[in-house]
């Protein structure tokens, strides 16, 4: 271990006090220092040495460091509590001085410390609350490892910001546990041929784990949550983790019509609570009050005692992939957690993505779904423009709102609302010359230009400048035409069409969580579809698909897939007159998918061809990323594995200032490329491990521009 006296001031120590301190971490043949005072203050007589994570996310730093722990914090300084330590010492006017105060958690109190000087002694104990448990700092470190990433940074995402008057009025924890919940019936998981067995093993304390493909219609939230409440039957804690917050109150709903009353067996984790409410929650949690967890992202380090059940909800959104470093996937921590704390696994969808397919395929998991007679009674009836439409109407491939399409919602509005998907938000997002189709750029940072509105000035996208009198720099024309047409445009030239017919746009800021049961028209951007009440939606436009399909992303059609599914499972069976009309191609392969509602098929299908490409999930792949200079040292001086392979590099488009920025994307003006290093089977943990020390390497003795590294990635193009 290490003093908290190493470093300077932003965490960094120069190369050869850095080198003095790697030396000292891993010296075990020095005398140890067993600490009694500290400038005439009494130290602890028992476990004297705290070991501290200090919150420095950075790989180079990513150990622990011994402090001394003062007789007046002995009783507060507890393992998992939040403290306060200098960090960063450095010679100043020829005399050692303590650095910074930052923060950090106890690890463990020890009786002598491997580091052979003087030890600082703690600052201050901020919390005696202790939110870094052992078990949720083994899955920390689990995470760490799996993405090549710094435990501080995973900690950092799994304990929520301390909120003071939260811990003073959260309840304590209870002097006995609750008795379990009884368990409920089987309810809809009777449709499922080996539903009602997977809810005995939960029950009976087993762990199975299965990949579930749900049957279309509203009853997921309802038999995810009588999976839950059957697993706290067993007097085991549940969690189940969804990709937004709609999605987790309607859960959050279906657990309180399964188990009324003010016990607090279940609590709900989203950021739309606020963070006070959020953290009391977490507490309620980490207290042992709380035995069932329904959240968001964040909610996956969720620490829930005796952990029986993990379950995620649709696990190929993109919203389960936390945006901050190390960026785990909240399906990978769910996974780790099973094994970890043995623990069954549920990982559902109306789609089956393809690592979901790779779990069965591999025997990791069991299939749970309903047979195809069951399948195709719940369905809607999809319908694309085929070569009768075509022969009807010329234009029915390239009309954007075909005949075929008109007929549908014109005859599904007698009997209620129709679903309308478009893939772009905004009115007109995109535009270009009338005659000559160059693409409309702003003439201060080449950026997008975008009609807000009918009557409203164009503005950049980026910068937000207006360009009144644009002229196209090709040919000197001055007439535009839509390439690319938004939700609210869209919504205006159905209110044109279907005269009288109210017309409500969701997405974004404007999203509703449920519509009526009546004649309307619900223009929504894919994932803000709100749900309709009564047996759903009347039918469903799925518009713009080649917006979806043509993106140049390994998973465009899995992707496209997921979103057409989701939002057909929103519309009432073919039995009571449910349609879905798909203006798409359609021999397109995730276009028969969707027509048969064979998600299974079509995830089959795309892992037998990645497996014979190499590309994941069948292989581990990283992304490094960066300066061309930086990317090349990197990889040079990485010992990867043998069975390694890099492809690339590849430059990365290149950012303009004004430019939206998302994550990873490189700084405005930096010209950066990417790297990928692809290995088998088995040699991940390897790949992982190797990428992180030569990142430790590369930041100790700052070797240039540092890199960037991503494991697992999902942009490949």
């Amino acid at each position: 271990m290490s003093s908290g006296n190493g470093t300077d001031g932003d965490g960094q120590a120069p190369p050869a006090e850095q080198l003095a301190l790697i030396r000292e971490s891993v010296r075990r043949t020095a005398p140890r220092a067993r600490p009694r005072t500290w400038r005439g203050a009494a130290l602890a007589e028992n476990l004297p040495v705290a070991r501290v994570l200090v919150d420095k996310g950075l790989v180079h730093l990513d150990r622990y460091f011994d402090y001394a722990v003062p007789a007046a914090m002995d009783a507060e300084a507890r393992p998992g509590v939040r403290v306060r330590v200098r960090f960063g010492a450095g010679e100043r006017g020829g005399r050692r001085e303590g650095g910074g105060l930052i923060n950090g958690f106890i690890v463990e109190r020890v009786a002598e410390s491997d580091y052979p000087g003087a030890l600082a002694p703690l600052a201050q104990v901020l919390s005696p609350e202790p939110v870094l448990t052992p078990a949720l700092l083994a899955l920390c470190r689990a995470v760490a490892d799996r993405y090549a990433g710094a435990l501080a940074d995973v900690v950092q995402l799994a304990v929520p910001p301390r909120m003071a008057r939260a811990e003073r009025t959260a309840p304590p924890p209870p002097d006995a546990p609750a008795p379990p919940p009884t368990a409920p019936e089987p309810g809809g998981w009777a449709r499922y041929p080996d539903g009602p067995a997977f809810l005995t093993a939960l029950r009976e304390g087993g762990v199975p784990r299965a990949v579930w493909t749900a049957l279309p219609g509203p009853r997921w939230p309802e038999e995810l949550a009588r999976a839950l409440l059957t697993t706290a039957a067993s007097g085991r804690g549940a969690l189940a983790v969804v990709p937004d917050g709609r999605a987790a109150a309607r859960v959050n709903a279906a657990l309180a019509a399964l188990h009324p009353g003010r016990d607090p067996l279940h609590v709900l984790l989203t950021a739309d609570a606020g963070p006070e409410a959020r953290y009391r929650r977490w507490l309620a949690v980490s207290r042992g009050r709380a035995r069932v967890v329904v959240g968001t992202r964040a909610a996956m380090f969720a620490p829930v005692r005796d952990l029986g059940l993990v379950a995620v909800w649709d696990d190929g959104d993109q919203a389960l992939r936390d945006e901050h470093a190390p960026r785990p996937h909240a399906r990978e921590v769910l996974m780790l957690r099973a094994v970890h704390e043995r623990a069954a696994l549920l990982v559902g969808g109306h789609t089956r993505t393809v690592e979901g397919e790779r779990l069965v395929d591999a025997g990791w998991a069991r299939p749970l779904a309903a047979d195809r007679a069951t399948v195709r009674a719940t369905a809607p009836l999809v319908r694309t423009v085929g070569d009768l439409d075509e022969a009807r109407d010329v234009a029915a491939r390239t009309a954007r709102l075909p005949s075929l399409a008109w007929r549908a919602a014109r005859d599904a509005l007698r009997l209620g609302p129709v679903l309308v998907q478009v893939p772009r938000r905004g009115y007109v997002p995109r535009l270009a010359c009338e005659r000559c189709r160059e693409p409309a750029r702003c003439p201060h940072c080449h950026g997008p230009l975008t009609s807000p509105g009918a009557a409203r000035e164009l503005t950049c996208g980026w910068c937000g400048r207006a360009s009144p009198h644009w002229r196209c720099p090709a040919c000197g024309g001055a007439r535009l035409r839509a390439s690319v047409v938004g939700a609210h445009r869209t919504a205006e030239e159905l209110g044109r069409a279907f005269q009288g017919v109210p017309v409500r746009v969701c997405g974004g800021d404007q999203a509703v969580p449920t519509v009526e049961d009546r004649a309307a028209l619900v223009v929504s951007t894919p994932g803000a579809e709100p749900v309709a009440d009564g047996p759903g939606y009347a039918a469903a436009l799925l518009l713009d698909a080649w917006a979806l399909l043509g993106r140049a992303d390994l998973r465009a059609e899995e992707d496209a897939l997921r979103r057409w599914l989701a939002a057909s499972a929103l519309v009432r069976p073919h039995t009571e007159g449910g349609t879905v009309v798909a203006v798409a191609e359609p021999t397109l392969r995730p276009v028969q998918a969707l027509v048969r509602w064979n998600p299974e098929g079509h995830a089959a299908r795309e892992l037998a061809e990645r497996a014979e490409l190499g590309y994941p999930p069948v292989s581990r792949m990283a992304a490094v990323s960066g300066l061309p200079e930086a990317v090349a040292a990197f990889l040079a001086a990485a010992r990867l594995p043998p069975d390694a392979e890099i492809l690339g590099p590849v430059p990365l488009p290149r950012r303009e200032p004004g430019q939206p920025r998302r994550t990873g994307d490189p700084p405005p003006g930096e010209a950066w490329e990417r790297a990928l290093v692809r290995v088998p089977p088995g040699s991940g943990a390897a790949l992982a491990a190797a990428l992180r020390t030569a990142q430790a390497a590369r930041l100790s003795r700052r070797e240039g521009p540092p890199v960037r590294i991503l494991i697992d990635p999902t942009d490949l193009g």
